[in-house]
C-alpha cells in the first residue's frame, strides 16, 4: 500500500494503528437443524494398532490409550449455520458446555455470565482450580463480539483424548451479536494458531496447549455432516467428527489430497483458480488470493472477493437453466423457493477451486454439487422448500467455510504445515455423492505465486508497532528539547507554539 510523503507521521501512524487493531473472524449464522446418522457408515467394533499412512499422519487408535481415534466419531453436534460443536468439562468440579468448533480464531472462550440465549455458563466462583491472570481480552468477529478476562483451568473432553489440561480460558463476561436465540453453544474454541490470539500471542491456544501436556501429534481432522441435509428437520442436528491428534480413515473415502499452508495464523491456502461447470472464471489468480484464503469450520458460507462473487455470480446465471433469478436470492436476502419433490438440483452447475498441491508445480480440485450450496432452510405451509444461495461476498478475503467443508474430510496437518481434503463418508445424500476430487493437473498456467502482494495482519501490526514506536522517540526528543535549556538560543532559548518542528509535526 503505497503513502505519499506527505503524509504527516502522527496521522498515519494512529490511522494506520487504529486500522488494524481489529481480528474479523467470522461465526456461524442462524438456520434450522439438519440430522444425519454418521455412525451407520462407520465400523466402530475396528481396533486398529497406531500406524502412519506413509506421510507421518497417525492413523486409527493408539495402543497407549491416550488416542484412540475411534471415541471421537461423532463426538461434534450442530450444523453449518448453527455452528459445529463439541462438548467439554472445564473447572472442579467439571461445569458441562458446548463450545464451537472454529478453525478462523485462536482463542478458546467461553461464557462466564448469563445470557438471554444460552441455557447455562462456565461460573467461575464454582470451580477451585479456576485462576484469574488480570488481564482484560476482547475479539470482534464479523458477526459479534465479545469482552471478558483472561484466567486458567482444567479442561477435559469427554470424547477426546484421556486426560485434563490447563488451558488459557477467556471467561466471557458481556457479549453483542455473539450468541444467537436457539444456538446451543456457549464458548468457542479458536483451532488457528497463536498469532491471532488476542490480546497478543502469548496467550497459547487450547490445541498447541493439549499437543504439549498430553503429547499427541500436532495434527487434528474434521468431519462436518450437514451436507445435503433439509435444514427444516425436526431431527436431532448432523453433528460430526472432530478427530484430535491424527486422521480416522473410517470418515473418508479415497485419497488424501494436501494443499500447503501458506502462512500460520489462519489456515490460509492458495487458490489458482475457481470453475463454474466446466467453465474457468478466467480471473487472474491473485484476485482469489485477495487479501488472504483461508480455511474456516466457523464460517457458515463459501465467501469470496467481491470480483470474484460476482464472476461466479454471472456464470451461474450464464449456465442455469433459471435465468431471471432475483438479485436478492444471490445477495442473500431472498430465499428461492420450489413445490415439495421439485428439488432445484438441476437447475445449477458444480463449483469447483483449484488448490496448489504441495507439489507447488501441480493442483488438485476439490467440486462441490449444487446440493452444497443451494441449501434448504425451510417450508412453507407444507407445500413449498426454500433454499438460500450458499455464497457470499467477502470484504476480507476468500473464506472456505462449511458450504464446502461439509463436502470434505480436513486433516489439518501442523507438523507438515499442510491441509489434507479427502471425501467425506457422510457427504453423501440418496445415494449421491456431494463432492469430488481430481487431479494432480499442471499449475504451469498460473503464477508461480499468487498470494503475494498484501500485507498480512501479523505484519501490520509489526509496522504499526513500529511506527508509534518512532513517533514515541520524537515525541520524547520534542519534550525534551521543550523543557530543557538550549545552548545558542537568543534571549530565553524557548521553543515556543511557533516552532515549524512542532507546529507540522502534530498538525
Amino acid at each position: 500500500m503505497a503513502h505519499t510523503v506527505s503524509v504527516s507521521k502522527w496521522a498515519f501512524a494512529f490511522s494506520f494503528f487504529f486500522s488494524v487493531s481489529e481480528c474479523f473472524i467470522t461465526i456461524p449464522l442462524k438456520i434450522y437443524r439438519g440430522s444425519y446418522n454418521v455412525s451407520s457408515t462407520v465400523d466402530l467394533t475396528r481396533r486398529v494398532v497406531l500406524t502412519s499412512d506413509g506421510n507421518g499422519l497417525s492413523l486409527a487408535s493408539d495402543p497407549t490409550g491416550t488416542v484412540n481415534f475411534l471415541d471421537m466419531v461423532n463426538n461434534l453436534q450442530g450444523d453449518s449455520g448453527r455452528g459445529y460443536y463439541i462438548e467439554m468439562s472445564i473447572g472442579t468440579p467439571g461445569q458441562k458446555v458446548n463450545i464451537l468448533v472454529d478453525t478462523g480464531s485462536s482463542n478458546f472462550a467461553v461464557a462466564a455470565a448469563p445470557h438471554p440465549f444460552i441455557t447455562h455458563y462456565f461460573n467461575t466462583a464454582l470451580s477451585s482450580t479456576y485462576q484469574s491472570t488480570g488481564r482484560t481480552v476482547a475479539v470482534r468477529y464479523t458477526q459479534g463480539n465479545w469482552e471478558g478476562e483472561l484466567g486458567v483451568d482444567l479442561v477435559s473432553i469427554p470424547k477426546g483424548p484421556n486426560g485434563s489440561i490447563s488451558i488459557n480460558i477467556a471467561a466471557i463476561l458481556s457479549s453483542e451479536g455473539f450468541f444467537l436465540p436457539n444456538v446451543n453453544w456457549q464458548g468457542i474454541l479458536g483451532l488457528a494458531y497463536p498469532m491471532l490470539a488476542r490480546p497478543d500471542s502469548s496467550v497459547e491456544p487450547f490445541f498447541n496447549s493439549m499437543v504439549q501436556q498430553l503429547g499427541i501429534p500436532d495434527i487434528f481432522s474434521l468431519q462436518m455432516c450437514g451436507a445435503g441435509l433439509s435444514a427444516s428437520s425436526t431431527a436431532d442436528p448432523a453433528g460430526g467428527s472432530l478427530i484430535m491428534g491424527g486422521v480416522e480413515p473410517a470418515l473418508y473415502r479415497g485419497s488424501v489430497w494436501y494443499t500447503p499452508i501458506v502462512e500460520e495464523w489462519y489456515y490460509q491456502v492458495e487458490v489458482l483458480k475457481l470453475e463454474v461447470g466446466d467453465q474457468n472464471l478466467e480471473l487472474d489468480c491473485r484476485e482469489y488470493n485477495m487479501d488472504k484464503a483461508i480455511v474456516d469450520s466457523g464460517t457458515t458460507l463459501l465467501r469470496l472477493p467481491v470480483n470474484v462473487f460476482n464472476a461466479v455470480v454471472e456464470a451461474i446465471t450464464r449456465s442455469s437453466l433459471i435465468q431471471d433469478f432475483s438479485s436478492g436470492f444471490w445477495d442473500g436476502t431472498k430465499l428461492a423457493c420450489w413445490m415439495k419433490g421439485e428439488t432445484p438440483w438441476r437447475f445449477f452447475p458444480k463449483l469447483s477451486i483449484y488448490l496448489r498441491a504441495t507439489n507447488t508445480s501441480q493442483s488438485f480440485r476439490i467440486t462441490i454439487l449444487p446440493q452444497l450450496y443451494i441449501q434448504p432452510i425451510t417450508d412453507v405451509d407444507g407445500t413449498m422448500d426454500c433454499f438460500r444461495f450458499g455464497l457470499s461476498s467477502s470484504a476480507n478475503g476468500l473464506v472456505i467455510g462449511a458450504t464446502v467443508m461439509e463436502g470434505f474430510y480436513v486433516v489439518f496437518d501442523r507438523v507438515q504445515q499442510r491441509l489434507g481434503f479427502a471425501l467425506s463418508s457422510c457427504a453423501v445424500s440418496g445415494g449421491v455423492a456431494l463432492s469430488e476430487i481430481a487431479g494432480p493437473f499442471s499449475a504451469a498456467d498460473v503464477a508461480a505465486n499468487c498470494s503475494g502482494g498484501m500485507l498480512k495482519e501479523p505484519l501490520l501490526w509489526v509496522i504499526s508497532y513500529a511506527l508509534i514506536a518512532v513517533c514515541a522517540v520524537v515525541l520524547i526528543i520534542l519534550l525534551l528539547l521543550l523543557v530543557l535549556p538550549c545552548r545558542g538560543r537568543n534571549l530565553s532559548g524557548e521553543i515556543t507554539d511557533e516552532s515549524s518542528l512542532v507546529r507540522h509535526r502534530i498538525k
